[in-house]
């Protein structure tokens, strides 16, 4: 014990509280960069299995808990492990010892507790750096207050307090936005690495956000806010990307000080090569109407399918007329497919060329019709109404289709004047007086000879 330990309290098993950092990203960062004859200091609340990966790969490990339950279990799973289990604040910690390597992916905010009054962000920095020796490695998470998550869900947190949210200075937190952060650490050997979807579950991390990267970012994203939301997850991330800044977005960083890693952290988790998503080429035709792309593409894309492909369109990449499968096979046949992206199509707000298909099954028999595949009716079921995913998207819409109702009833109004205006003329009348006799004479024979025919 050092000081500042927290007796009845865990971040490894929070009961209202957010979990420890963790995930494929943060364990490939540490097997990337760690050498065997290091000696780490591993700063505030880390997954049990990224403390025992770390711990396998080099000399010595020492750990810096505020946590007493945590610090027991951690030192009992690492008994076979050199080095020591330091519990308390960082404030407290005051033994010499210096390190070759630091990791504090979770951050620096969690290295003190409640009984800590004031301890500044830039200060625990310090307070960290200290320690490396010289020629040291500095791994270092921060969570970005202005993220993807402010664009996307409502912060509800200022009314629901959770158990962690004690009251302390604003200026315990990170610098706010990704340039001040670069500045605070005042060195130019760092690399940057933005984090998705958190730091407590860093699924993936890379230095740059562009093309494929791009698209493991806004699955990252999305998958964590599966439920009501402001505005997509998934279009968002992705037209931040394409306006360059999805980086300064990011829901989190890695800042790596003094070594090197790779610039995808796990390794094959982004696609190399050429090519766009193919759902985002079919989205593009229909937005802007282009019917004889989207004919061309999706018999070309069917008829991949039927070679042996397996992968709806938000998981195929075509470049030029070749395809190839981005992520896990799914087992669907080629209507399941062109359904998911009759689906996600609408669920995106984007727009439909065709008025008949505002529903998912309408839309997939009209893109299986371009294939050649009749999708039959369904039988005793209502049109399903697939909504976008975001509000922001839902009023899109309603404004779109207004837009186009207007237009609608403007054409209809038009079409009643011009028939009123032709049974006003004189030509329709005479034509009209002409004919009604005949009518009348046609109608009467009809009856006369149904009754002879009797």
């Amino acid at each position: 014990m050092i000081g500042g330990e927290m007796l009845n309290w865990s971040d490894l098993h929070p009961g209202d509280a957010r979990p420890a950092a963790a995930g494929p990203a943060a364990t490939a960062l540490l097997a990337a960069a760690l050498q065997p004859d290091d000696a780490v200091l591993i700063a505030g609340p880390h997954a049990a299995d990224l403390i025992t990966a770390a711990a396998a790969q080099v000399t010595s490990v020492d750990l810096l808990l505020r946590s007493a339950p945590d610090a027991e279990e951690l030192a009992e799973l690492l008994t076979e492990t050199k080095g020591q289990v330091h519990c308390g604040s960082l404030d407290r910690f005051t033994l010499d010892s210096t390190y070759d390597v630091i990791v504090a992916l979770d951050g620096t905010e969690r290295l003190v507790g409640p009984d800590t009054a004031n301890f500044p962000w830039a200060e625990a920095l310090d307070r960290l750096r200290v320690r490396l020796r010289p020629g040291g490695r500095l791994f270092l998470g921060a969570t970005n207050s202005f993220g993807f998550e402010r664009l996307i869900q409502p912060d509800i947190t200022a009314a629901l307090p959770r158990d962690e949210d004690w009251a302390r200075p604003v200026n315990d937190s990170p610098p706010a936005g990704l340039k001040p952060l670069r500045s605070a650490l005042n060195t130019s050997d760092v690399q940057t690495f933005a984090v998705f979807p958190s730091l407590v579950q860093a699924d993936v991390a890379v230095a740059s956000i562009d093309g494929f990267a791009a698209v493991v970012a806004a699955r990252a994203v999305a998958s964590r806010n599966d439920g009501p939301v402001l505005m997509d997850p998934y279009r968002v991330v992705l037209d931040a990307a394409a306006a360059g800044l999805a980086f300064e977005l990011a829901p989190a960083w890695y800042f790596v000080v003094g070594a090197a890693a790779p610039a995808v952290l796990p390794a094959g988790v982004v696609p190399e090569g050429a090519g766009v998503l193919l759902e985002e080429h079919l989205l593009a035709a229909l937005r802007c109407d282009d019917q004889a792309e989207l004919r061309r593409v999706v018999p070309a894309y069917v008829a991949w399918l039927g070679t042996g492909g397996a992968g709806s369109p938000d998981n195929v990449i075509v470049d030029g007329t070749s395809y190839r499968l981005f992520g896990e096979p799914q087992e669907l046949d080629v209507v399941e497919h062109l359904a998911r992206f009759a689906r996600r199509a609408l669920e995106s707000g984007s727009r439909q060329p065709w008025p008949a298909a505002g529903d998912p099954h309408a839309l997939t028999a009209r893109l299986a019709a371009m294939a050649g595949i009749t999708v039959p009716e369904q039988e005793f079921a209502p049109d399903e109404v697939v909504r976008p995913r975001g509000s922001a998207e839902q009023l899109t819409t309603v404004a779109r289709l207004a837009d186009e109702l207007a237009h609608a009833s403007a054409r209809a109004i038009l079409f009643e004047g011009t028939v009123s205006g032709i049974r006003r003329s004189l030509p329709y009348r005479v034509g009209h007086a002409v004919l009604n006799p005949a009518r009348v004479i046609r109608r009467r024979l009809k009856r006369v000879l149904r009754k002879v025919r009797r």
